[in-house]
């Protein structure tokens, strides 16, 4: 690749970088979808991971939170991803919905990255997200209200709005680290009386590396710290083994929140399938049975001989 290529693709990565940093200074809170197993498909936090695995990827991510409480979170995603013969740009698409209570959102996210190789086996990678999202308040939905004539609760509320997000990924073939923003523009409030418009952001940072035990065991630590203001900072600590590249044994930690077990089976070279019990021990705890999540990856065109083996992340 020509020195000026190179230099032109790490300036729209600085670019991207110092958005995603800027954004930090006003981070307010918001409810954006949880996944226990993120690390097996970060394009649902960070853009800038499509395309980052070298073939195309289908992916769905299915999660009830909190099972036994009425109204409990529940999160459904599906995504593909690719990139393109040289592996420099990756492209990808999501489509979401998360439901809590009366309270549901519906997403359309379309993902792009720019990939850069800065070492014999790293690459950086900026991406951004351009989306739609569409919030509604079912208030006729509401029971057991105390004056059922209330005007609050005689009509839904639904607004839509556009979204932006950016990130940044570093990965080689056992390391990988990344910063994203799902949603740097302002989203509407549907709490108050009116719809208006607020700042609601996250920051996600991410980080892990693969260890070799043996030629059939591998070891691979990873955490995820969550910013949003507002609320305490939360981190997800996780360890994954992986014997034979076939069957992968994790439990997780969530500060403040859960114990999270969880078992990946990869099939054959395309599919893998992933489950993940999160055990509840914050105040919820008396009321919940704790939550599930259940993960499906395809990966078209695994046969090729431009498809490295096996991807721990």
């Amino acid at each position: 690749m020509k020195k000026n290529n190179i230099m032109h693709r790490l300036l729209k990565i600085g670019m991207m970088l110092l958005v995603v940093f800027i954004s930090v200074n006003s981070l307010n809170a918001q409810t954006e979808p949880m996944y226990s197993q993120y690390m097996f498909n970060m394009s649902a936090i960070n853009p800038a991971y499509v395309g980052s695995r070298g073939a195309v990827n289908l992916n769905y991510f299915g999660r009830s939170q909190w099972s036994g409480i009425e109204g409990a979170p529940k999160t459904n995603s599906i995504s593909i991803d690719g990139s393109n013969v040289k592996g420099n740009l990756g492209l990808g698409v999501q489509l979401y919905n998360d439901q809590i209570g009366v309270f549901k959102r519906n997403g359309l996210n379309l993902m792009a990255a720019s990939r850069v190789k800065i070492s014999d086996k790293g690459v950086l990678s900026g991406g951004i997200q351009l989306g739609v999202l569409n919030q509604r308040k079912n208030y006729t939905d509401v029971v057991n209200v105390y004056d059922k004539n209330d005007a609050k609760f005689q009509e839904n509320k639904s607004v839509t709005d556009a979204t932006l997000g950016a990130g940044v990924f570093y990965n080689t073939d056992k390391f990988y680290a990344g910063i994203s923003i799902p949603n740097i523009l302002n989203s509407s409030d549907l709490n108050t009386t009116g719809v208006q418009k607020v700042s609601a952001k996250h920051l996600f940072v991410t980080a892990g590396y693969v260890f070799d035990i043996s030629d059939e065991v591998k070891l691979k630590p990873s955490s995820i710290m969550k910013v949003v203001s507002g609320a305490p900072i939360q981190f997800d600590f996780n360890t994954n083994l992986w014997l034979r590249d076939m069957i992968g044994l994790g439990v997780s930690y969530r500060t403040g929140d859960a114990v999270v077990g969880m078992a990946e089976l990869q099939l054959n070279k395309n599919l893998r399938i992933g489950y993940a019990y999160d055990y509840t021990f914050s105040a919820l705890k008396a009321f919940t049975t704790g939550s599930n999540e259940v993960m499906f990856r395809y990966e078209f065109g695994k046969e090729t001989k431009n498809i490295k083996s096996t991807r721990y992340f």
